[in-house]
């Protein structure tokens, strides 16, 4: 009566067999665990309870067999996972005569297991996705387009992107043609393999065949004795972008030329060629086709680029992408060098009125200029090295106060106003009807019309 109240009130399932392996007793919770009542069970071999996977595997055959305490885990008919320990009894030969066996349920915890290893995939897949999008946060996007123009060019990037068609970046100095470069190739099949930019104008004449096409141990000297892979070969499954294509030598055009039509590459003092496939793109701030006229650039290479075109518009005339390319710089700036800088209205203003010769590329490095030397943190045109040239000046300089609004003696709502009225009128000056205006401040159009009423601003 002891042994079977004890077999009853334990929370163990609990297995008695003789030293031959039978069932001897089994707890009542037999039943939950293995899916079997007590009498199915007694009286049956574990090796028989085995063959049919209700005890498997079996704890008191590995007890019989190694005479001495074990534990296994069990996967029963019920679908439980249960932790078994089997314990033997000796007599005093030193033989087995019962084998008690403790099974823990271990579902639950089975369960919880493998919940926490499919929530540590998860983890490790959104840590990566997390860690991509700080890698795109740690690069912003430089291609800012607010401009008409530069949205219909994007609009044609984004259709030629997919292909593997040559493209021609055209534009002056500065007008980020290799950041367009950098994003068709982001945007095509090719973007897990390399970029691989080579500027044209930056690598002597003597040294560029053996940068573009590679060479073989020993060709020549001063060779590398484990010879070199070319850009070309660097570029294979990616994308070779050639800026200052113009200044390619004519040498080098014939073979590049013969590259792009069998599509294999022979490196310096070799005589095997190698396939390679790659995505060209190439820019220029010449007049290619004026070359060929004269004489300094091959025609039949010129036909084989001139596929897509793509002439990306100078600073000057797309001026809606000024206001966005400062800020954006800005922001990079004020980041990179722990700064809170930003713009007077009237900085804005004189930004817009800027012919901008360097483009883009002047004004980004001018950007960093003034977060670093401007002695406020608001940037004001003062601080501009063109603005005292610009007819205009005196019309900006009415516009940034020389003291700041405390030393003014104005009040926060005084303040408000002459901020509220200085970005006005440069709206006004800026744009041509109020939707547009409005659009640019972020306000409503009703609102827009008020605050001119308001501040009497009707004439630029």
């Amino acid at each position: 009566m002891e042994l079977d109240g004890i077999l009853d009130a334990s929370n163990d399932n609990i297995v008695v067999t003789d030293g031959e392996g039978r069932v001897l007793r089994v707890s009542s919770n037999c039943t939950s665990i293995y899916g079997k009542e007590q009498d199915d069970l007694v009286g049956k071999t574990i090796f028989h309870l085995e063959k049919e996977h209700i005890f498997y595997p079996s704890v008191t055959a590995f007890v019989l067999k190694e005479k001495k305490e074990v534990q296994v885990m069990q996967r029963t008919p019920t679908g439980k996972v249960i932790m078994a320990t089997g314990i033997p009894v000796f007599d005093w030969k030193r033989d087995i005569v019962r084998v008690i066996s403790f099974s823990h349920d271990l579902t639950e915890i089975q369960q919880l297991k493998e919940d926490y290893e499919q929530l540590r995939t998860k983890m490790v897949k959104y840590e990566s996705e997390i860690e991509e999008l700080r890698e795109k946060e740690s690069k912003p996007d430089q291609v800012v387009i607010k401009s008409k123009a530069m949205m219909e060019i994007r609009e044609l990037l984004n259709r030629v992107a997919k292909s593997d068609a040559t493209v021609v970046l055209l534009g002056e100095s500065g007008v980020g043609k290799n950041v367009f470069a950098r994003s068709l190739h982001d945007g095509s099949d090719r973007h897990k393999a390399e970029f691989i930019e080579v500027n044209c104008g930056a690598i002597p004449e003597t040294l560029f065949e053996s940068e573009l096409f590679g060479y073989e141990p020993g060709s020549f000297t001063g060779a590398s004795k484990n010879g070199k892979a070319g850009m070309i070969e660097l570029a294979h499954q990616g994308t070779l972008f050639l800026d200052e294509i113009a200044e390619l030598p004519l040498a080098i055009q014939v073979k590049l030329l013969k590259v792009l039509q069998d599509r294999k590459v022979t490196r310096i003092g070799g005589s095997k060629s190698k396939n390679v496939d790659f995505r060209l793109i190439v820019a220029t701030n010449q007049d290619l086709e004026e070359m060929v006229n004269q004489g300094k650039f091959r025609k039949d290479l010129f036909y084989r680029l001139n596929v897509i075109p793509i002439t990306i518009p100078p600073l000057r005339d797309r001026k809606d992408d000024i206001y966005h390319l400062a800020q954006n710089y800005l922001s990079i700036f004020n980041k990179k060098y722990n700064m809170k800088k930003f713009f007077h209205s009237s900085t804005i203003d004189a930004f817009q009125q800027y012919e901008w010769p360097g483009n883009v590329r002047e004004l980004e490095n001018l950007v960093e200029r003034l977060v670093l030397t401007s002695d406020t943190n608001v940037i004001y045109p003062s601080s501009l090295p063109f603005v005292k040239e610009m007819e205009t000046f005196e019309q900006y300089r009415e516009e940034w106060p020389l003291e700041t609004f405390e030393q003014r003696g104005l009040t926060l709502q005084e303040a408000l106003e002459e901020v509220e009225k200085s970005w006005l009128r440069r709206a006004y000056r800026q744009y041509k009807t109020t939707y547009e205006m409005a659009d640019y401040l972020g306000l409503s159009q009703p609102t827009v019309v008020r605050r001119l009423k308001k501040y009497n601003i009707n004439s630029k």
